[in-house]
């Protein structure tokens, strides 16, 4: 208790930032000659355990255990400097003079061509690389280390005139004077905070990494307007682990290669700069520039020359010509020490990234800092503590009366100043109206439903759309949210019309079964619906958004529709490893409208024409896709893609005679999903899929319409020149490529390289076909062939050939639009086929 008292009096202290003779030190670092800010100094209490790190900005805060506490500054390359606690006056400024601090050296040589040939500093680098594997954490075989992890956020770079502005006159509360700028007055709005603590085990034979989480906190925002833990999930992937050991360094949605990988000499030019024998061991420093305009670092290694060549740290930053979008600034700092072992371990790790549209304006500046303590090589734990799921939460004591002393107390660095109001600032901020109203605003725009008490009205998207079977088309929808029932969501529309003046209507209630959102990860519930709506075949689309404005627009002709009637309940459970099961049973409704016939022809040869196709199925659904995050939406949700693959695997089953269902049929579908990184070469996205479809006289509608596009916009996962309905089959295989090369090579051309763009490139192919039983050109039995406005047979399904189509494109454009020349391959002599189109797409990428 009387250790909790102190930490939680101490909390107070820096909170109200009283004076340095009070237990607490401030400050701000600076290199004496040029008065700029030193990042990673180490700020050490002599004869104690108790130190810190400078950040960014060379700020830090140090807990002193005495007003007559010695302080020890340090850094690499400068003197070090001894000062007695009570001689600081916070906030302190400390000067730093280099230890190789020259009145004035000019140096003139011979312009030599670079080459990795008798170089010191790539034998240097190449001793790092060999030596990479024992200096790594993956080389040790036991490891544990306790972890805490911040990631904090705010809008930078703003001016006196926009803090003074009418509309901020109830925000003032929230503006922070921005300590990191040296002249004018600037002024920060911190707007995101995430803290976590962890206990870490590490076993390297069988390979497993376990975190326990022992305490997490983050500032949130009201859960009707923003998803809280994929706004963090995808702040997380954003400011992710730096590992500076792998080959590549994930940042943002691209990977650089490490000045460390394999084959970093082919990349980057390396220069000795420095040997800095102050430091035990002594340490070389070495520079690193990038040989190219790639997705790659500059800045400065320092390797230690005691026989293991290991990193002691390194700052980098990113290349500044390099297409990389939004980014002002991108920083790394890393630090490592000396374990049990006398292996080197990572004790901080610091990435800052400053987002804006310009270069001078304001942006967003966010950093993640990591501290590492606590660190044992070579402890044996039990199995039982590498057991089950990579991550797992423990449940936080329930006895905490103070929060903020509880949190002071785990925290391995007090919170700056501008982070500690953070928390209180987003619980203010809900409270104001007009903020309130903002996110209303905000929330209506983004996701497209206007909040109105207990319900949501919309998506305004489909407010409005047209097609040629329906003429102009109205609807209006919405459904509850949380306010109304945590337990019980319902949904509903209705549509009209105006031309075939037929009303159509979607009604559900979904009941979930784990006490959470049915929009919250993860989800477990069962849902009841029922639907009369248009629909094109082969167009799945989500099931409540076939008409959104967007798709009203589209090439060709476009008069094949369907009338559907369709009941169903649903299950749904997902699972914290990101394994998904669902099922359902659906009895289903469909009629021809437009130029869509049902048409069999008889034994006489005459046709015979049926209004409707009735079918009941039960179906199973299964889908793994480990360590997926995602963001969720109101309508979906937006993935965040990683490393790893995405399964999945249905089954659907139709059963005659049950529920008036007129056929048997088992349909088996299965596909795989994976993004391939390829470094500074960019990213590829796999994706493989097929079927197969069992029973006989199965017609068309009951098989698979593979799905086409006919609107201008570019879609990832259908066919962009094929036409609706065109090909149909009861097996296939297809393949999905996107490959996105991030501008190497248009980076490397003069002028074109200003306009940022990026090179984009596809292929897709389709192949498959259909037996005997289920072939219109082989059994009557079947519904025929359908035909367009022409009379001309307009379905058909596959040759000799697979269908295939391929496109070149760039993105990029203002940054967020991509364009692609499509050409479409083969089976060219089909009616009204286009052989080449221009597609859009918009696309936001950093």
């Amino acid at each position: 208790m009387i250790k909790k008292g102190i930490l939680l009096f101490l909390s107070i202290l820096s909170f109200i930032n009283i004076s340095a003779q009070d237990l607490q030190i401030r400050g701000r670092v600076l290199d004496a000659q040029n008065k700029e800010a030193l990042s990673f100094v180490t700020v050490a209490v002599i004869g104690s355990t108790q130190s810190t790190y400078t950040d960014d900005d060379g700020n830090f805060n140090l807990k002193v255990p005495s007003p007559q506490s010695k302080i020890r500054i340090s850094y690499v390359g400068y003197e070090s400097q001894d000062l007695q606690s009570n001689t600081l006056t916070s906030p302190a400024e400390i000067l730093l003079i280099s230890e190789n601090l020259i009145e004035e050296v000019v140096v003139k040589r011979p312009k030599l061509k670079y080459s990795n040939k008798n170089n010191p500093a790539v034998e240097l680098i190449r001793q790092v690389i060999a030596h990479r594997d024992e200096n790594r954490l993956t080389g040790q075989q036991y490891v544990e280390y306790e972890q805490y992890e911040k990631i904090s956020m705010g809008i930078s770079n703003l001016s006196e005139k926009f803090k003074n502005r009418k509309a901020f006159k109830d925000y003032q509360f929230l503006f922070q004077k921005d300590d990191s700028v040296q002249t004018g007055d600037k002024y920060i709005l911190p707007a995101f905070i995430e803290e976590k603590v962890s206990k870490v085990y590490y076993r390297n034979d069988p390979k497993k990494n376990k975190q326990y989480i022992l305490a997490e906190r983050r500032a949130e925002f009201d859960p009707r307007f923003v998803d809280n833990d994929g706004l963090g999930s995808y702040f997380s992937n954003l400011y992710q682990h730096i590992d500076i050991y792998d080959n590549n360094i994930a940042l943002l949605t691209n990977q650089f290669l490490s000045p460390i990988a394999n084959s970093a000499p082919t990349f980057y030019r390396y220069y000795i700069t420095d040997t800095i024998k102050t430091s035990t061991p002594w340490l070389v420093e070495l520079s690193f520039f990038p040989r190219s305009n790639d997705f790659l670092f500059q800045g400065k290694l320092y390797v230690t020359l005691d026989g293991q060549y290991a990193v002691q740290s390194t700052q980098m930053k990113v290349n500044e010509d390099i297409n990389l979008n939004f980014v002002r600034d991108l920083s790394i700092e890393l630090a490592f020490e000396k374990d049990n072992k006398n292996k080197y371990y990572l004790t901080k790790s610091g990435l800052g990234i400053d987002f804006s549209l310009t270069q001078k304006g304001s942006g967003i500046r966010g950093s993640r800092m990591v501290y590492y303590t606590d660190y044992i090589n070579g402890k044996v734990q039990p199995d039982s503590v590498y057991a089950g799921e990579a991550i797992v939460k423990v449940p936080e004591p329930t006895t905490i009366n103070d929060k903020e002393g509880y949190w002071a107390s785990l925290r391995h660095e007090p919170l700056s100043k501008s982070e500690q109001i953070i928390y209180s600032n987003i619980d203010t901020l809900q409270t104001i109206p007009s903020f309130r109203r903002f996110m209303d605003i905000s929330s209506l725009v983004l996701s497209g439903y206007k909040q109105a008490g207990p319900v949501e009205i919309g998506p305004i998207n489909t407010f409005y759309s047209y097609n040629p079977v329906e003429g102009l088309r109205l609807r209006v929808g919405g459904r509850t949210t949380e306010s109304f029932s945590t337990k019980f969501y319902s949904e509903a529309y209705m549509a009209y019309g105006f031309v075939d003046k037929k009303w159509k209507y979607f009604l559900s209630g979904t009941y979930s079964l784990n006490n959470k959102s049915v929009y919250k990860f993860p989800q477990h519930y069962i849902r009841a619906s029922v639907q009369r709506d248009t629909k094109i075949p082969g167009q799945n689309l989500d099931f409540v958004q076939e008409d959104n404005f967007l798709l009203s627009f589209k090439r060709g002709e476009n008069e094949s529709y369907l009338y559907n009637d369709i009941y169903r309940l649903e299950y749904k459970a997902e699972f914290e490893n990101r394994f998904t099961i669902s099922a359902g049973l659906s009895k289903w409704r469909q009629q021809p409208a437009g130029v869509l016939r049902y048409q069999l022809t008889q034994e006489d040869g005459t046709p015979h024409f049926l209004s409707e196709l009735n079918t009941s199925e039960v179906s199973i659904g299964l889908r793994y896709a480990p360590h997926e995050e995602f963001y969720q939406g109101k309508l979906y949700r937006t993935p965040i893609f990683n490393k790893y693959p995405i399964f999945t695997l249905n089954y659907t089953a139709g059963i005659k005679g049950f529920m008036e269902g007129d056929y048997n049929y088992h349909n088996f579908t299965a596909g795989a999903f994976k993004r391939f990184y390829l470094s500074q070469f960019g990213f590829a996205d796999i994706n493989v899929e097929g079927s197969y479809i069992l029973g006989e006289n199965i017609p068309f509608p009951l098989l698979t319409v593979h799905r086409a596009n006919q609107t201008y916009a570019y879609q990832l996962n259908s066919y962009n020149l094929m036409n609706f309905l065109e090909f149909v089959s009861d097996h296939h295989v297809a393949l999905n490529m996107q490959y996105y090369m991030n501008g190497f090579i248009l980076n490397k051309i003069p002028l074109l390289k200003r306009l940022q763009l990026r090179e984009v490139f596809s292929f897709k192919a389709i192949y498959g076909g259909l037996r005997d039983e289920n072939n219109p050109s082989l059994n009557n039995n079947v519904f025929a062939w359908q035909k367009n406005l022409d009379g001309e047979v307009s379905s058909f399904t596959f040759g000799r050939e697979p269908y295939m189509e391929a496109s070149v494109g760039l993105s990029n454009i203002f940054k967020f639009l991509r364009v692609d020349l499509v050409k479409r391959l083969n089976y060219l002599d089909n009616p009204n086929v286009s052989e080449w189109g221009v597609r859009a797409r918009f696309r936001f990428d950093f």
